[in-house]
């Protein structure tokens, strides 16, 4: 199987043949994790539904509680644990939750307590998971290597993107929602195997090549439960990566309201729901592969990362305008399609090879207060501001408007902060040349 996946790599990548294992289970490992992801997606969507896009705020408040908890908890797993064992021992914590919901949706699937619990959970976990993966990948992979090599793991995440939804759409109806749980549960299964390989693999490459950042994975990260926040606060890189996050959900979650809102009318059951949220999903999915395969490593070798970075705000401002002048279920659709493509395909990628060019502590506890609280915060914030329009009698129309502008600002980040990885990248480049020479 590994050998299949390299040889396809080597197709579309300029891959160096001592790498050919690492993408490929990066590749492998990504696959699986998102399949296992938009299996619980639309899943999670539907329970949305449940409550109406009016108490869509309350789960978002609930959702920034529980991730501003959870957060610190996993720094305080990285001081303890050293990382080869707590990076597979987030999965095994996400399978056992499942288990835990296959019996409740067994014995109550249409409990409002289950739909809010449901919510909550994969609203949290789902960002500490793609969290702990690129943290992995990008303390692995060096800023060159990872300019190079992101956009055919990016690509295997979409291929798995595409297989999620396209299970839940078809099977559904047949295994129900419990269903889909366990088969959920069987793909983070895979996950672990994957990246006990993958952190073996990290070894060989030091030892064999001296390629790679160099950094240990058998080691605890020391500090504070707090150190995340507060090395975020300390460094104007992180602070705009933090920027960048935020800006990017918040156009997501005007997105995601409207979405919401529309779905519930059109459909009256869950499962229903589930399934055309989940067709939504594959669609998205078959374009973002498309994307990573055959067009996200031109464009970065063309553009560099900045220019990948700032595609996603101009393009959201331009479709935002054109869904203020035609407010319809296929235009938002479409709307929605192109946000998410151009986040997953090109700005996410894109967002994590920044990473490389920080600390090894700092890719895993800043990387994920941001990924995960700041997101969230977004998410919160976002949302209430909606919330608040809405009371004031302010539709659709207001919202997009306030997209637009978010779009704006979130384009001088997003700007910014390729600058200043253009500019860490150079100086890592100039260093790593001066100890060459001194040795």
């Amino acid at each position: 199987m590994l050998n299949a996946i390299g040889s396809l790599i080597r197709r579309f990548v300029d891959v160096k043949p001592h790498e050919v294992r690492a993408v490929s289970l990066a590749f492998a490992c990504n696959f699986a994790l998102l399949a296992s992801y938009y299996l619980l997606r639309p899943v999670r969507d539907a329970m949305a539904t449940v409550f109406g896009v009016d108490q869509l705020q309350t789960l978002f408040t609930g959702t920034l509680i529980l991730t501003l908890v959870c957060s610190p908890v996993f720094a305080w797993l990285t001081e303890h644990f050293i990382l080869s064992h707590v990076l597979p021992g987030v999965f095994w914590f996400l399978i056992i939750n499942l288990m835990g919901f296959y019996g409740w949706f067994s014995l109550a699937p249409d409990s409002r307590t289950l739909a809010a619990a449901f919510y909550w959970w994969f609203s949290v976990v789902n960002l500490f998971m793609i969290s702990v993966f690129w943290s992995l990948m990008v303390d692995v992979f060096t800023p060159s290597q990872a300019s190079r090599l992101i956009p055919a793991i990016t690509a295997g995440g979409s291929l798995g993107a595409i297989a999620g939804p396209l299970v839940a759409s078809l099977a559904v109806k047949q295994i129900q929602v419990r269903g889909i749980l366990l088969t959920a549960a069987a793909g983070f299964l895979v996950v672990i195997v994957l990246v006990h390989q993958f952190i073996r693999e990290k070894r060989r490459l030091q030892d064999a090549h001296a390629e790679g950042q160099r950094s240990s994975l058998d080691r605890t990260l020391g500090g504070g439960m707090w150190d995340g926040f507060r090395a975020l606060l300390s460094s104007a890189f992180q602070i705009n990566q933090a920027l960048f996050m935020l800006l990017m959900t918040w156009i997501a979650t005007i997105g995601y309201f409207i979405q919401t809102d529309m779905i519930s009318k059109a459909f009256t059951d869950v499962a229903a729901r589930t399934q055309a949220l989940a067709n939504i999903d594959l669609v998205v999915n078959v374009a973002s592969a498309s994307v990573a395969f055959f067009g996200l490593g031109r464009f970065i070798r063309r553009f560099g990362v900045t220019g990948s970075l700032i595609l996603n705000p101009i393009l959201m401002s331009i479709s935002f305008i054109v869904l203020a002048l035609s407010p319809t279920l296929l235009v938002l659709q479409a709307t929605q399609a192109l946000r998410r493509v151009t986040q997953y395909a090109i700005a996410r990628p894109s967002r994590e090879i920044c990473f490389t060019v920080v600390e090894q502590e700092n890719r895993y506890k800043t990387k994920n207060v941001i990924d995960v609280a700041v997101y969230r915060l977004g998410d919160l914030s976002s949302a209430w501001v909606q919330a608040g329009m809405r009371a004031m009698g302010l539709g659709t129309t207001a919202a997009l408007l306030v997209g637009v502008f978010a779009s704006g600002i979130w384009g001088v980040s997003a700007w910014t902060l390729g600058r200043q990885y253009e500019f860490r990248r150079s100086a890592a480049f100039f260093v790593s040349r001066a100890d060459a020479r001194a040795h």
